[in-house]
């Protein structure tokens, strides 16, 4: 083990860990008053279990992520990709409804959310079989749509949850690591062919479904800009109460701890509104030396990325750099009333277990493909001597 962790990413490892702690830090603040208030449990309660959540993706990650070869990730990525399609089909039958969403199954206890896992698995799926196809030199550009329709099936049955937020980023991680597999990009004019017959498609499919894909809350939220204009209503409300929580932070935020708008003005504040709840406690240069630390964190993932000897590495790295990046996208832009809000969390900070769980493992996957090309590189190294 020692061995491994020298072989690490040590940065992406230091500030893995920094945000997990922050994170934890800034989901006891956020939820001390709503955890009492609206939930009627100890103000400990969302932090323990967050706690809980990382030290359990923590210790699998060392125990198991970091010491299996990615080689093994073929003979696993199927069975895993059809299980979470069918885990995904379950949840209408077996899922377990809150807000008005069937996203999680209950296991007493915490909630278990396919659509976290489903991201994770497309992931590593795509990296395996493009790798695959790869090594066999296929040429035929219909064999790496495979990865797309898992992806769409996936998408497809997250939207009928609905949770458009995470359809939107399982289809995004899918169609971004498509577009970067050498042949896809080598054939371009053909993919565009083919993807305009499916957005053809899908359009007819929308028209004939009719309003059944989004529900109405999900359709008034395409109304985002202005939203304090629309205060009293549900598509202003919750963005407004953010856009004065930073706001009121100012510069340096009115301290830790002391924020207003958790006093359930920001129902959500532990979760995908944990963003306001930082600059209104710690300031604005808090809240921008938390873009740049994202910033810095995805700058290690594509390095390691660029490095990598084989193409499931590459896009295994390149795979968990889009799924950060489209969450942590959609959620500022979203809490900015810059695109509609689709109640998506920030990795490592905002309070979710199988969010988090899944955002740890796959940077552990990362270092993982570090591990392996410094492997190759001191073999290439005794080779050469």
């Amino acid at each position: 083990m020692r061995k491994l962790f020298t072989k690490m990413d040590i940065p992406l490892f230091i500030m893995t860990l920094l945000f997990s702690i922050f994170g934890l830090i800034m989901i006891y603040s956020a939820s001390s008053v709503s955890t009492v208030i609206r939930y009627d449990v100890p103000t400990y309660y969302f932090f323990v279990k967050q706690a809980i959540f990382i030290g359990a993706a923590m210790l699998i990650g060392f125990l198991i992520v970091l010491t299996l070869p990615t080689k093994r990730y073929t003979s696993l990525s199927y069975p895993a990709v059809i299980g979470i399609i069918v885990a995904l089909a379950l949840l209408f039958v077996k899922g377990k409804l809150t807000n008005k969403v069937v996203s999680w199954y209950d296991l007493g206890f915490f909630s278990l959310q396919p659509s976290e896992f489903a991201k994770s698995i497309l992931i590593i799926f795509s990296a395996c079989f493009y790798n695959t196809l790869s090594k066999r030199k296929v040429k035929n550009i219909y064999a790496y749509l495979i990865p797309l329709t898992f992806g769409a099936i996936a998408s497809g049955l997250i939207v009928m949850q609905p949770d458009l937020g995470s359809a939107v980023i399982v289809a995004g991680i899918v169609f971004l690591i498509f577009i970067s597999v050498p042949v896809v990009k080598n054939n371009i004019l053909k993919v565009i062919k083919i993807m305009g017959i499916g957005i053809v498609i899908g359009v007819i499919a929308l028209i004939y479904t009719g309003d059944g894909i989004l529900n109405k809350m999900q359709i008034d939220r395409l109304n985002f800009k202005n939203p304090c204009n629309r205060y009293t209503e549900v598509t202003g409300y919750q963005v407004c109460n953010g856009l004065i929580a930073i706001n009121n932070g100012g510069i340096w935020g009115k301290g830790l701890g002391n924020s207003t708008q958790k006093y359930l003005y920001l129902p959500e504040s532990h979760t995908d509104f944990i963003f306001p709840i930082i600059v209104e406690e710690l300031g604005l240069v808090t809240g921008i030396l938390v873009i740049i630390g994202y910033m810095f964190i995805l700058y290690r993932i594509l390095k390691i990325a660029k490095q990598s000897e084989t193409l499931r590495c590459s896009i295994l790295a390149y795979g968990t750099f889009w799924y950060l990046t489209l969450h942590i996208l959609i959620n500022l832009l979203g809490i900015l009333a810059l695109i509609p809000l689709t109640g998506v969390p920030l990795p490592l900070l905002s309070y979710g277990g199988s969010f988090n769980v899944n955002i740890i493992l796959m940077l552990f996957v990362v270092q993982r493909v570090n591990i392996e090309n410094k492997i190759n590189k001191t073999n290439r190294e005794i080779k050469s001597l």
